[in-house]
């Protein structure tokens, strides 16, 4: 499989879901979309699909076709995507003319912060609510992108093959959030939800914690050691999960 398809793949459905986190979590895009009513799709000849739904003062991302979009923008490859989601590149509407306007000066407010919060400096980290959001769409990202990867990258689908069928869950503690990965028959689904009863967990002692352990600023022997990273059930499972989710830096930087 091709690194644009895969990246593409993992822009669609483990980045842009972020933005339901930014307008939940993010006081600024919270206000700016408040009154936003329009969906807007997204699709990839060749490539993958999903859809962006704003109503009522919430953000839904799904996959696929949206029924009724407000706005359709089509891309000619996965490598016209992945330069559109790099800011090198536009798409093609083919829908929505009279949203134009929207799409030139209101979305970008959205997905300029977005990045805002998806590239951090060790300044901008100093900050405990910067700190939180980043580290929740780290942990979203991460738990989205195992199903792409095991799909279509080769190596993460090799790891995968050894997954036992269950649920892992990644949990930062005392309050979350979480995410899970659950792993059925082949099928496998991510969730922004702690689950009863998984298979495995790993749960981090807090925001700080977490964002160290992602980013691989913290040894895990030692961590594990201080009670600062838990492990408890089936640890072959996170193992291999662990081995899918270091794939993510070869497309997302």
């Amino acid at each position: 499989m091709s690194y644009d398809i895969v990246k593409a793949h993992l822009n669609l459905h483990a980045v842009l879901q972020n933005l339901e986190d930014l307008v939940a979590y993010d006081p600024q895009t919270a206000e700016l979309a408040k009154d936003w009513r329009i969906s807007i799709q997204f699709s990839v000849k060749g490539g993958p699909q999903a859809f962006v739904d704003f109503r009522d003062g919430t953000c839904h991302v799904g996959r696929g076709s949206h029924p009724a979009p407000s706005v359709k923008l089509f891309f000619t490859s996965p490598a016209h995507l992945n330069r559109m989601m790099d800011g090198k590149a536009n798409p093609i509407p083919l829908k929505g003319f009279t949203r134009l306007g929207f799409l030139a000066k209101e979305f970008p407010k959205a997905t300029d912060r977005l990045e805002y919060f998806l590239k951090p400096t060790p300044e901008l980290l100093r900050d405990e609510g910067y700190l939180a959001l980043n580290t929740r769409m780290t942990l979203n990202t991460a738990a989205f992108s195992v199903p792409e990867l095991a799909q279509l990258d080769p190596l993460a689908k090799l790891s995968a093959a050894h997954i036992q069928d269950g649920t892992v869950v990644i949990k930062i503690l005392p309050e979350g959030p979480a995410a899970h990965v659950s792993f059925a028959k082949g099928r496998i689904e991510s969730g922004k939800t702690d689950v009863e009863r998984p298979m495995a967990k790993l749960s981090l002692r807090n925001m700080q914690i977490a964002n160290d352990f992602f980013n691989g600023r913290l040894d895990l022997f030692t961590a594990v050691a201080m009670g600062d990273v838990m492990i408890k059930g089936q640890t072959p499972m996170l193992d291999a999960l662990g081995l899918i989710l270091d794939r993510v830096p070869e497309y997302l930087e």
